[in-house]
């Protein structure tokens, strides 16, 4: 019978039997129906396929959302303008290597300090224009320039000199060594867009990417169609793509039960039980850098003093915001985002634990008995952020710190409440590199260091880390980076939290990039219906 089966599941596979054909077949065979079922659906969907109007439900979105890359700040642009409209110099790939996308292949003289990329020539945008160094050069060059507000700034900002070697070569000169830029080119900021007129086209939506924009609802919806002169003949399967903010979870759960999605991200953890019960949905959890954050601007006071931020850290119960709010779905942060995924993680560190008596301790030491402060919240931060707050406002009282919890707007607050109100609950995706998530969020100046923190001795260590092509050097300079970070930094860092989706049992997918939410915010371009 195994290989009468085997030969089944073959002819399934390279679809020369249809499901009615392979439930008959497995049956004959003395399959059980339960059995039968499950083989038909992990052998056909294992396999891609055109075809399908995909909805997406997503936790994210505002009424703010622009198309310009230089904004991206929610999954729902992120999806959107990067992963289904446009595409990059490079790619991460689903097991965190770097590879070609506009970019065919690349290389780096001696020193890191000059990289060459050599662009594909097989590539036109929506509008139908020709992708040309021009292009590329003007694209970084819009995170660039002065008065950009971009947070891929900080990583193109060291370029020193970006020229064209003919229409499809680019050169970039570095002001230092960058092991790692390769990987820069992969930020889902810096997206190549079209120059038209001597002018880029940032905020229209022509991209080179796998869908074409048709309609575009900031903090409502989006839609678009596939182009059919997509340069990646083994993506795009969907003959179409619906994104929805949904940023209520009840609202979302309520969406892919009654099957108006196919998919909702950041599934309500305290439901996740029943859903995952639910005939023909599909939990899936996906094991990335994300993690959860409160950032504390340190040029307002109290959070100026470090033993205030301290007393704060020694206040959260991590263990019980595992438990409760991610339900297991994670792990515990040591105040610092570098995840056990990510290069040069220090895994020796000692792990900061919930300790009343040392939050009163650090209390004092910065002349305190008592504390009160506020503590922005919406779910919008991440689902179970206010119940988060709430946990912490339970768990710092015996330390002797009142903590207000001020419920936010979910609209509006990327814009009107992180990088503003002083402290506030905060998610980030993580970064493939440990350079890349130091460089973009905890070096002093930069757009989205969000905790507005300035250290010496850090900011010089990122420089030269950056540099180095000595892998054990590096891997020592990044560990004192992760501990000056967790003992002077301003974010409390309390959670890992994996990606947790719902989707219904028809899509299909290969290996689930953890780099990014989504399949590396790529979904749109590398799920399929079975």
């Amino acid at each position: 019978m195994t290989d009468k089966l085997n030969q089944l599941t073959e002819l399934a596979r390279s679809g020369r039997v249809d499901r009615r054909g392979f439930m008959t077949g497995a049956l004959a065979l003395g399959v059980t129906l339960p059995a039968a079922t499950s083989l038909w659906s992990s052998t056909a969907r294992a396999q891609p396929k055109k075809g399908g109007h995909f909805r997406l439900a997503l936790g994210s979105g505002s009424t703010t959302d622009s198309l310009d890359p230089a904004t991206f700040d929610s999954t729902f642009n992120q999806v959107l303008g990067y992963g289904t409209l446009r595409n990059t110099l490079t790619e991460v790939k689903a097991d965190a290597t770097i590879g070609p996308e506009l970019a065919e292949s690349w290389e780096a003289e001696p020193g890191a300090k000059v990289w060459t990329f050599n662009l594909r020539q097989d590539v036109t945008f929506h509008s139908g224009k020709p992708m040309t160094a021009e292009d590329v050069i003007a694209s970084i060059e819009h995170h660039r320039k002065e008065d950009s507000t971009s947070a891929a700034k900080p990583l193109v900002q060291p370029i020193e000199s970006i020229k064209a070697d003919g229409p499809h070569r680019v050169i970039f000169t570095l002001t230092a060594g960058n092991a790692d830029f390769a990987y820069y080119m992969a930020d889902y900021h810096l997206c190549i867009l079209p120059v038209k007129d001597g002018v880029l086209d940032a905020t229209s939506g022509d991209g080179t990417g796998a869908y074409v924009l048709d309609n575009f609802e900031p903090g409502v919806r989006a839609t678009a169609t596939r182009n059919p002169n997509y340069f990646k003949p083994d993506r795009a399967h969907f003959d179409s793509v619906e994104l929805l903010s949904i940023v209520d979870p009840a609202a979302r759960t309520n969406a892919i039960t009654t099957g108006e999605v196919d998919m909702m991200e950041r599934v309500d953890l305290k439901t996740v039980n029943l859903l995952s019960r639910r005939p023909n949905i599909e939990v899936i959890e996906t094991v990335g850098n994300q993690h959860y954050t409160m950032p504390m601007i340190t040029t307002e006071a109290p959070y100026t003093d470090n033993n205030v931020r301290l007393a704060l850290k020694y206040a959260v119960n991590r263990e019980e915001l595992l438990e409760k709010v991610l339900r297991g779905y994670g792990s515990v942060g040591n105040d610092h985002p570098i995840g056990q995924s990510t290069s040069f993680y220090a895994g020796d560190l000692e792990q900061r634990t919930y300790d009343p008596d040392k939050a009163k301790y650090h209390l004092k030491q910065a002349g305190y008995d008592s504390l009160k402060v506020d503590l922005s919240a919406a779910d919008a931060a991440f689902a179970g952020a206010v119940e988060a707050a709430v946990l912490f406002q339970e768990s710092a009282a015996p330390a002797g710190i009142e903590v207000n919890v001020v419920r936010e707007p979910n609209d509006g607050y990327w814009s009107n409440v992180w990088l503003k109100k002083p402290f506030c609950m905060c998610y980030w995706g993580g970064r493939p590199t440990s350079d890349m998530m130091f460089t973009t969020a905890y070096a002093a100046g930069v757009p989205w260091n969000d905790a507005y923190w300035d250290n010496e001795r850090f900011n010089k260590l990122l420089v030269e880390a950056r540099a180095l092509l000595d892998q054990e050097k590096r891997a020592e300079l990044y560990r004192e980076m992760q501990i000056i970070v967790r003992d002077q930094g301003g974010t409390i860092v309390p959670l890992f939290a994996s990606y947790v989706d719902a989707a219904s049992d028809a899509l299909g997918h290969g290996t689930i990039a953890g780099n990014y939410a989504l399949d590396g915010l790529r979904i749109t371009e590398r799920w399929w219906f079975a």
